[in-house]
């Protein structure tokens, strides 16, 4: 019958094996039994507890640098965004200029895309620890100039749905001045994962979501939408 009392976590077995190798050490020498049988056990356990530090260093160690990685991709994107605002309004800017960037190619069928008329409808999934899973509809605009029903798509002409974020505390407000979000992502797909660092868990995320034209133009606010980050 195996040992039932091992702990499986690796920071309890480790405490446990290093207390468990003292006791039966101890419990060897009182029964005058020969401690060389214990051989065996304490080269496995100096093993642990040389493999064990390394593994929690290379796995903190790993975490800092996704948290780094995650970081300089969101300024990356913070400062590509006004650059390609820019170049797209440059007067001797061409569409091949755009292509060779990589920048959205202004529609050439002889009709300018206006701006999104209709606003994105945000839905926040905070299920998973430490994660926001968003869900980004489109408000349908009926002939009355009222509101039908939502629709995964987005809008015609658009590039997809700029989101926003201010992450404040729990019992805080949201900020009412845009200028106090920051920039996270395009969304194109219709739904995004948003993550945020440890110390973040309990606080409270407010999203601005708006819908953004091929060209850069930017459509009406959403509503803003909080969801508390799970810890």
């Amino acid at each position: 019958m195996p040992e039932q009392r091992i702990p499986r976590a690796d920071g309890d077995f480790a405490a446990y094996a290093n207390h468990y190798y003292e006791a039966v050490k101890k419990f060897y020498e009182a029964q005058g039994l020969d401690p060389d049988l214990l051989a065996p056990l304490m080269k496995a356990l100096e093993t642990w507890n040389a493999a064990y530090p390394k593994h929690v260093a290379a796995r903190n160690a790993a975490e800092a640098a996704r948290q780094s990685k995650d970081a300089a991709k969101r300024e990356l994107e913070r400062q590509i965004r006004p650059v390609s605002a820019f170049i797209q309004t440059y007067p001797a800017t061409t569409d091949t200029d755009r292509a060779a960037i990589g920048i959205s190619v202004k529609d050439t069928g002889g009709t300018p895309t206006p701006p999104p008329a209709s606003r994105p409808l945000l839905l926040v999934e905070s299920g998973s620890r430490l994660t926001h899973r968003l869900r980004i509809f489109d408000e349908r605009a009926t002939d009355d100039g009222g509101v039908g029903s939502p629709r995964k798509a987005r809008p015609r002409g658009t590039l997809g749905a700029e989101v926003y974020l201010a992450v404040v505390a729990p019992q805080e407000q949201p900020p009412a001045d845009f200028g106090n979000y920051t920039f996270v992502r395009t969304v194109t797909s219709g739904s995004a994962e948003v993550t945020f660092e440890p110390p973040q868990g309990g606080a409270r995320a407010a999203y601005l979501v708006r819908w953004v034209s091929a060209t850069g133009e930017p459509g009406p606010w959403g509503e803003t939408v909080t969801a508390t980050v799970a810890a």
